[in-house]
């Protein structure tokens, strides 16, 4: 019992570490090689780390927006909300890093004619610049390596006026030992966290949005013992 929980604390001391501070830089091939591992899992991994009631709110939110014209998605995974946010849009491309996740959201959502899933780094796109009406990323901005890489990348690709959407997990708000709870089955369901793992407070991405030429329309908190962050910016 006690080598147990000699063994679940030094789990939470590393989580922890991991959530509150980041570490190193990983290189893109790195992190695409940590995603690639969990083509069949990757959604029961989210739901088991998260709950499916956050997850179930953060659908709403995205059920609430219309009329998102054409969207970029960065770090679909394997189409976890791109169905969700097909049906707002004129056309949809879903990227991620990891061919394998691409693979499993291409079965997913083959027969969507709206939807094209492409290969992408969110932080250096083969995209011209203003190609696109709205950009989209889901639980990406707090993995990334430079996030504020990531929404420069993103305001270069949108048209003028266009439109940023995040939702993105954070402990921000959490309960002390819900956050330990949550570090425990992150480690039991991904492993070990990437080491660039960024904890983002709603003023502390609007801040991040501002800086990379943004205005912030919304900010909210979503989630009960688990939480999100959703932000919507608008290019200026």
């Amino acid at each position: 019992m006690f080598k147990e929980l000699k063994e679940i604390n030094s789990m939470n001391c590393d989580v922890m570490h991991h959530f509150k501070t980041g570490n190193k830089p990983m290189e893109k091939e790195k992190m695409e090689k940590y995603w690639s591992r969990f083509p069949d899992t990757y959604d029961k991994n989210q739901e088991y780390v998260v709950g499916k009631e956050l997850l179930d709110k953060m659908i709403k939110e995205l059920n609430d927006l219309s009329n998102l014209g054409d969207v970029i998605e960065f770090g679909c995974g394997t189409g976890y909300f791109t169905e969700t946010l097909a049906k707002k849009a004129n056309q949809i491309i879903a990227t991620d890093l990891s061919d394998e996740l691409l693979q499993s959201a291409k079965i997913r959502l083959n027969k969507n004619p709206r939807i094209t899933i492409q290969k992408e780094n969110c932080m250096e796109t083969s995209f011209i610049s203003k190609k696109f009406d709205s950009v989209f990323m889901a639980n990406l901005i707090h993995v990334v390596e430079y996030p504020l890489k990531a929404l420069q990348e993103s305001h270069r690709i949108l048209k003028d006026g266009g439109v940023l959407i995040i939702v993105t997990y954070t402990n921000y708000g959490m309960k002390w030992f819900e956050i330990i709870k949550l570090g425990i089955r992150f480690l039991k369901g991904w492993g070990k966290p990437p080491q660039h793992v960024h904890t983002f407070s709603p003023e502390k991405l609007a801040s991040l949005m501002e800086n990379a030429g943004f205005t912030v329309e919304k900010s909210k908190l979503i989630g009960d013992r688990t939480k999100a962050l959703y932000l919507i910016g608008k290019k200026k």
